[in-house]
């Protein structure tokens, strides 16, 4: 029995010393996600909000870079979960980009010009009382006082448009630069990206239809430098079988091309969310 009981305090040695030691809160994570809206829980069979962030080592304390933050929907969990020790730091695609979008109105290209101010007032509201502090920039604005900050970068769904638009303005190049010197020797890149399949018409996978190849991703972060770490499963969707012609947007949430087709909208929901490849890299040790 005393072997047993040695073996036993072992392994909850071995359990929660990921806890004690920095690594990811498995109990406060759950806690989180338990307490977003409805509409933010109904994406969680699809976007794996707790593998995803246990995958990339995100834990309480952490300072991390979530590029494309969008409406907030993945600051809105980081926020509290990174708590009063921790910062998320928003980072949106350049002001030279959004133009070659073709379909921002003047007034909302003039909103985006307010981002950084807008994410950081956004953020306090989402934070909640005892969550991170927030700060922002622009991709291809890396203040000097970032570099070197932060412990992992985040690219969720943000890199097919900057591929897309890379011949216009090196906006990936830029965007890996800015990952690169914001992370501390030894911080992570978690990637969760619209996967190509194979064997699909040359320039398609591109990033103008969503979708880009596994292999291209890992040599455009391999040539920024990053080290691959591993890739995981859990995002992938074996239902999202894309033609020449289809686009990632046809998927929930977005549902562009079936917004007055119930049929086709009932045959994209079965579907569910994009198919989609989940990469780790790290910065190399200095």
């Amino acid at each position: 029995m005393p072997n047993l009981f040695k073996s036993v305090f072992c392994l909850f040695i071995l359990l929660s010393g990921s806890v004690m030691a920095g690594g990811p809160d498995v109990v406060k994570l759950d806690s989180v996600l338990a307490a977003q809206p409805e509409m933010i829980q109904a994406r969680y069979p699809f976007r794996h909000p707790a593998e995803t962030l246990e995958f990339f080592g995100i834990a309480p304390g952490m300072t991390v870079v979530e590029a494309l933050p969008g409406g907030g929907w993945y600051s809105k969990i980081l926020l509290p979960y990174l708590g009063s020790k921790g910062t998320l730091i928003g980072a949106d695609y350049s002001m030279e980009m959004y133009p070659l979008f073709g379909f921002f109105s003047e007034e909302q290209l003039k909103e985006k010009e307010s981002f950084v101010e807008n994410f950081k007032t956004d953020a306090k509201e989402w934070a909640g009382p005892d969550g991170a502090s927030a700060k922002a920039f622009v991709l291809g604005e890396l203040p000097e006082d970032m570099k070197g900050a932060a412990d992992v970068v985040l690219f969720i769904r943000a890199l097919h448009n900057l591929a897309r638009f890379e011949g216009q303005g090196g906006f990936l190049s830029t965007a890996l630069q800015n990952a690169y010197d914001v992370l501390k020797p030894g911080g992570i890149v978690g990637v969760v990206q619209h996967q190509a399949p194979e064997g699909m018409p040359d320039g398609w996978a591109g990033g103008q239809m969503g979708y880009l190849e596994k292999d291209f991703v890992i040599a455009r972060m391999e040539a920024a430098g990053f080290e691959f770490v591993a890739g995981a499963e859990f995002n992938e969707n074996p239902a999202d079988q894309p033609g020449a012609e289809d686009i990632v947007w046809r998927l929930p949430p977005s549902l562009v091309t079936s917004r007055d087709n119930p049929e086709l909208r009932a045959e994209m929901e079965a579907i569910g969310e994009s198919n989609r490849m989940t990469l780790k890299f790290r910065k190399p040790q200095e």
